[in-house]
């Protein structure tokens, strides 16, 4: 006879991690920006809000703890593979560190290898980890192309990021839908029949 489960925690348990002290502390500081907006923080809707922005925040910014040349130099592997490798639609979201609101989209990353390759997923992982942190996409799409460049030494290395900032859509000049565009480019990518192919391959839709 089956046992009907009446309680979400009886099989499903979410576990998180977050530093105690700093929790503590973002709490706090939620809480009286809560009272300064003119709310009450003591009402129902808004009694756990605090702790729950307190560990979002640390979630979306957990970038600043992990190192991403660490991560590309964890998965190396030897291949005389010298071709372009290409990481496309990696989502990002991020916070614009202007005022700390999201802006959301895809990451397009390529390296020509030069003797060595990293595995494909850490590619991602450096550009989460950058993400993850207050950003500006300027700066975000030079930072995931310096840490390839000078991690794997590779022949060259091409970044581009889309993305839709929220600064732009609910507030100032409210334009709903603008995308902005950024590239970084190095080595081979350099080139402009290189950048070409690039660009092209990103532009495709192979799937």
């Amino acid at each position: 006879m089956e046992q009907e489960i009446t309680n979400e925690e009886e099989f499903y348990k979410k576990v998180e991690y977050f530093n105690a002290e700093r929790t503590k502390q973002l709490s706090y500081h939620y809480q009286e920006i809560l009272k300064l907006l003119g709310e009450d923080p003591e009402r129902e809707g808004l009694l756990k809000t605090p702790l729950r922005v307190a560990k979002a925040m640390q979630f979306m910014t957990q970038g600043y703890s992990q190192n991403p040349e660490e991560i590309l130099s964890s998965a190396l592997f030897k291949e005389d593979y010298r071709q372009m490798v290409i990481v496309k639609d990696i989502e990002i979201y991020s916070l614009c560190e202007h005022h700390m609101l999201p802006f959301y989209g895809r990451a397009h990353v390529a390296y020509i290898p030069n003797g060595y390759v990293t595995g494909l997923s850490k590619i991602a992982r450096v550009v989460e980890t950058y993400a993850r942190r207050l950003q500006v996409q300027e700066r975000l799409t030079y930072e995931i192309k310096n840490c390839i460049q000078n991690t794997l030494h590779p022949l060259g290395v091409a970044v581009v990021i889309e993305a839709k900032h929220m600064c732009m859509a609910i507030r100032g000049v409210e334009k709903q839908n603008s995308v902005t565009t950024t590239s970084d480019f190095s080595g081979a990518f350099e080139k402009l029949a290189t950048r070409e192919e690039f660009i092209r391959l990103i532009s495709s839709k192979l799937h």
